[in-house]
């Protein structure tokens, strides 16, 4: 009876033993959950853009209306978090453009330096051509890395104006590649409605669930002046000042943010706020040479700086000393983007009233099809 009664006191502390460990092994659990990494989304938008001799005017609008479609991204949340923005940019249908590769030139594979983006759309030329739509498409679902998580927004939009089926690849099959992939095919056609849909553009978009859209390209880009464009400008002068240029490219890269500000005043006034409302959101990120957002990373290590490519007056400085000027500085900023996200507010308040739709083909077009396909996926607008 005694050892029976033993048995059952070994036996019971056994069992508040494993119920013990189990339940520290659910806390530990439920703790790893909660401090588990929250998963970042993308927002993957491939621009196919026909650079033959008519298409001076689509170059001319992607130049202009670009900062205001990254502006209206800003604001997209996945799922309680906001997505990065990637963009790929594609050249089709120039005769400079080598024949054998279908006269088509992967200009940028995904980045999210939207500096490169917009520096390369800057540089485009027009030239006549051949333009083969199914061939540029299948490129870029082969070339790009478009991922597999089922939450990114994953898109193509390809303007244009010959037929939809030139070409030695069937744009069927590419939307069959597209569908495979997750990817959404967008066509905007660069002349009147009907004749895009006999051409088969609606039909290369219906394929993929995408959108065909009819745009005048030789259309004029209206900009609309603002009462808070010139703070805005002005904060955008001390907005640069927070930038660390690092590494080896930091010097160059720092130099190209200049003249992409002065590529889009040179544009027009309205251009140049658009870009500093996209500098002042979290879609501008610059962090494989500028310190501030470089710390952000998850990856970041001090001990992997070289002073000697740091700028000049920060070269003698401790680490400890470096930390505190990047603080310093990513306080400046968060405070300069504030004060610009306050302006921009009332800035769209105005426009709102002022803008009328179809104003901006290209830009009207492009946020039309991005907002309908984002809902699908359940994206919200703020």
């Amino acid at each position: 009876m005694k050892r029976f009664i033993t048995l059952m006191l070994i036996a019971g502390m056994s069992w508040m033993a494993c119920k013990a460990e189990n339940r520290s092994s659910d806390i530990t659990s439920s703790n790893s959950t909660s401090s588990a990494p929250v998963k970042q989304h993308y927002i993957k938008v491939a621009l196919l853009l026909d650079t033959s001799n008519s298409m001076d005017g689509l170059i001319d609008q992607a130049k202009a209306q670009l900062w205001e479609i990254v502006n209206e991204l800003s604001y997209a949340k996945c799922r309680g978090t906001r997505p990065n923005l990637q963009i790929a940019l594609y050249e089709y249908g120039n005769d400079r453009l080598p024949e054998r590769t279908g006269f088509i030139r992967k200009i940028l594979g995904f980045t999210t330096d939207l500096d490169d983006v917009s520096e390369e759309l800057f540089s485009l030329t027009t030239n006549g051509g051949s333009e083969y739509c199914g061939t540029v498409i299948d490129a870029s679902l082969k070339d790009l890395d478009w991922g597999r998580d089922a939450d990114d927004l994953k898109m193509i939009f390809i303007a244009g104006n010959e037929p939809f089926s030139q070409g030695k690849i069937d744009y069927r099959d590419a939307a069959a590649q597209a569908k495979e992939n997750d990817v959404v095919v967008n066509t905007i056609f660069c002349g009147a409605y009907e004749h895009g849909v006999a051409s088969h553009w609606k039909d290369g978009a219906m394929l993929t669930y995408g959108d065909y859209l009819a745009i005048d390209h030789n259309q004029a880009t209206v900009h609309i002046p603002s009462p808070y464009d010139d703070m805005i400008l002005q904060l955008n002068v001390r907005l640069n000042d927070t930038y660390i240029p690092y590494g080896a490219r930091g010097k160059r890269k720092y130099e190209k943010q200049q003249l992409q500000d002065a590529n889009a005043e040179e544009y027009s006034k309205a251009n140049a706020v658009s870009r500093t409302v996209a500098k002042g959101s979290h879609m501008y990120k610059n962090s494989t040479w500028d310190l501030v957002d470089a710390e952000a990373e998850a990856d970041f290590d001090y001990s992997n700086l070289k002073k000697e490519q740091l700028p000049q007056k920060l070269q003698d400085k401790s680490t400890a000393e470096l930390k505190r000027y990047v603080k310093n500085m990513r306080d400046e900023r968060e405070a300069i983007q504030s004060e610009i996200a306050t302006l921009n507010k009332k800035r769209r308040e105005y426009l709102a009233e002022k803008k009328r739709s179809g104003d901006n083909a290209l830009e009207d077009a492009m946020i039309t099809a991005l907002k309908k396909q984002a809902k699908r996926k359940e994206y919200t607008w703020n």
